[in-house]
C-alpha cells in the first residue's frame, strides 16, 4: 500500500468510527490504563520506565524488532506479551489494550500511530511527530476526528523553566519579539562516503521489520541500527529534528507561531543519504500577537555552533568589555578592534545549548536546560527575580526542580492523566504536527542550499516545485 492509499484508508476508516463526542469520554470511569510500547531500546527503553512509573499504568505489551531490546524490557515486565511486529500487536490486542507508546525511529512514527489510531488508542509519540510533512498533517487530522488524546513525546515541554520563560515572554517582559536565535552544537549528520556492499544481519535484528515502510536497503554495520539512523535522510531528521524539536518548543510555543512563510538552509551540498553535518536554517514566520509584524528565526547546529559573531548572540560581560576597550583605543587599526571584539565575545560564552529572544524591550536567554531564563537590557542582566515570583504565585507553578528523574515523567503522566479523564495534554497531535512541520520544512531546505523556498501552508505545498517530491514519499509493503 502506498502512503496516500494508507492515510486516504485512515481518513474513511475515522469517518465511519466518529463518536459523538470524544472516544475518551468513558475514561473518567475508567482506573487504570492499558498500555502496549512499540519500540523498547534506548529512549524507548527511557520512555517504558517513565510511563510505567505512574501507578496507574499496567504494560500490558512490547514490540521491538531487536530481540535483545524486546528481553530486556520484558524481564523489567514479564507479564506483558512481546512481539515484533506492531502490526501483529495491535491486532491481536485490539481488545486487551487503551494506548500505545510509538518510540521507534522517525520513519515509523507514522505507520504505527495511524494504524493505532485508526483502532482507536490514544498515542504518545515520540519526536519529531513524523518523518514527512503530509503524515505529520494527517496524524494531525485523525486525531481530532477521532477525539483520541495524544502527546508528542517532549519531556521538557513540562518542565518548570520552559514554562516560565513561555510565560514570561507572553507578559511582555522584552516586548515584542522580532527574532529567535536558536542552536545546538550536537551533530546528527554524514558528511563521509556512501557505504556499499552488506554486512551481515545481527541474529537478534529482524532487518525487514526494521526498515518497515521505507525503501528495501542492504544492512550496513554500524549505520542504521541501533542509533546512527538519525544521521540518515530516509529514516531520521539529522540534529534539527532531534534537538531541535525540544529546543525549537518553547519559543514556538511562547510566540504561538504557526508555520513559516520561507525557509532556507546555508548547507552543504545534498549527497542523498546523510544530512549535513552543519546547518544555518532561517525561517520567516507570519507575525503574532507576541511578535512584531515581521519575525525572523535562525537555527545553527553541528560542532561549534553557532558560529557566528552576531549582536544578538552577544552577552553582557562580553558587551561591556568590548565597549570600554573599543573607546580606550579610538585610534586602533580595524584589525585591532575586530581583535577585540573577538576576544571580547569568546568571553561572555553562550549555554552549549539554548534560544535566544530577541525583542523591542531587551533580550530574553533561555538555556537548554533546567536553567532559569535571563533577561539582557543594553548590554547588561537585569534581575527579573519579582517578574519570576508573580508568575509563580499567579500560575501555582511552586519552585524549579533541578532533579531530571523526578521532573522527567511529568509529560508522562500527564499523558496517563489525560488517558484517565484527569488532566489535559501538553502537546497533542494538534500542536505538535505544526511544530514538526515546521522542522521538516528545515530539513527539506537543505536538499536545496542556500537557496529560499516559500511555503504555501493552506494548500501544503512549495512554490518552488522540484521541492514538494520531499513532503511525501510511497509506503514500502513488507
Amino acid at each position: 500500500m502506498n502512503k496516500r492509499e494508507f492515510i486516504k484508508n485512515a481518513a474513511a476508516m475515522s469517518s465511519l468510527a466518529l463518536l459523538p463526542s470524544s472516544i475518551w469520554a468513558i475514561s473518567k470511569s475508567k482506573k487504570r490504563l492499558r498500555v502496549a510500547h512499540i519500540g523498547v531500546g534506548n529512549m524507548g527503553a527511557e520512555d517504558l520506565k517513565a510511563i510505567s512509573s505512574h501507578n496507574l499504568v499496567d504494560v500490558v505489551a512490547l514490540c521491538d524488532v531487536d530481540a535483545d531490546n524486546l528481553a530486556a524490557a520484558h524481564k523489567e515486565h514479564p507479564k506483558a506479551k512481546t512481539f515484533k511486529d506492531y502490526r501483529v500487536l495491535l491486532k491481536e490486542m485490539d481488545k486487551s489494550i487503551d494506548a500505545i507508546v510509538v518510540s521507534t525511529p522517525d520513519h515509523t512514527h507514522a505507520p504505527a500511530s495511524m494504524m493505532a489510531m485508526q483502532m482507536n488508542k490514544a498515542v504518545y509519540c515520540q519526536k519529531p511527530l513524523t518523518h514527512h510533512v503530509s503524515e505529520a498533517r494527517a496524524m494531525s487530522k485523525l486525531a481530532k476526528e477521532k477525539g483520541l488524546i495524544t502527546q508528542m513525546g517532549i519531556q521538557v515541554h513540562s518542565f518548570y523553566d520552559y514554562k516560565l520563560a513561555t510565560l514570561l515572554i507572553q507578559s511582555g517582559i522584552i516586548g515584542k519579539v522580532k527574532a529567535v536565535h536558536a542552536w545546538s552544537p550536537k551533530n546528527w549528520g554524514y558528511d563521509g562516503p556512501i557505504p556499499e556492499g552488506s554486512d551481515t544481519v545481527p541474529s537478534n535484528l529482524d532487518w525487514n521489520l526494521w526498515l518497515g515502510t521505507s525503501t528495501d536497503k542492504p544492512y550496513k554495520k554500524g549505520f542504521y541500527h541501533p542509533g546512527n539512523w538519525r544521521k540518515l535522510v530516509d529514516y531520521g531528521c539529522g540534529t534539527l529534528g532531534d534537538m531541535g524539536v525540544h529546543i525549537f518548543d518553547t519559543p514556538y510555543n511562547a510566540l504561538a507561531l504557526d508555520v513559516p512563510k520561507t525557509i532556507v538552509n546555508n548547507c552543504r551540498t545534498p549527497n542523498g543519504f546523510g544530512f549535513p553535518e552543519s546547518n544555518v536554517v532561517t525561517y520567516e514566520f507570519p507575525g503574532t500577537e507576541y511578535t512584531t509584524e515581521e519575525f525572523k528565526w535562525t537555527w545553527y547546529d553541528g560542532p561549534g555552533a553557532p558560529k557566528v559573531d552576531h549582536e544578538d548572540l552577544r552577552l553582557p560581560d562580553a558587551e561591556s568589555m568590548y565597549r570600554e576597550k573599543e573607546q580606550n583605543t579610538a585610534e586602533a587599526s580595524i584589525e585591532d578592534k575586530m581583535s577585540l571584539k573577538t576576544k571580547a565575545t569568546a568571553k561572555g560564552k553562550l549555554p552549549e545549548q539554548g534560544a535566544m529572544f530577541v525583542g523591542e524591550e531587551g533580550r530574553l536567554l533561555l538555556p537548554h536546560f533546567m536553567e532559569l531564563p535571563k533577561k539582557i537590557v543594553d548590554g547588561k542582566y537585569v534581575d527579573i527575580s519579582n517578574e519570576i515570583s508573580n508568575i509563580e504565585k499567579e500560575h501555582r507553578m511552586g519552585k524549579p526542580i533541578r532533579d531530571y528523574e523526578s521532573e522527567g515523567p511529568k509529560h508522562y503522566h500527564q499523558f496517563v492523566d489525560a488517558c484517565l479523564g484527569k488532566a489535559q495534554c501538553s502537546a497533542p497531535f494538534s500542536y505538535a504536527s505544526r511544530l514538526t512541520e515546521t522542522i521538516l520544512l528545515g530539513v527539506i531546505a537543505g536538499r536545496f542550499p542556500n537557496q529560499t523556498l516559500h511555503w504555501d501552508s493552506k494548500n501544503a505545498k512549495f512554490a518552488e516545485e522540484e521541492a514538494n517530491q520531499y513532503l511525501d514519499a510511497p509506503y514500502r509493503n513488507f
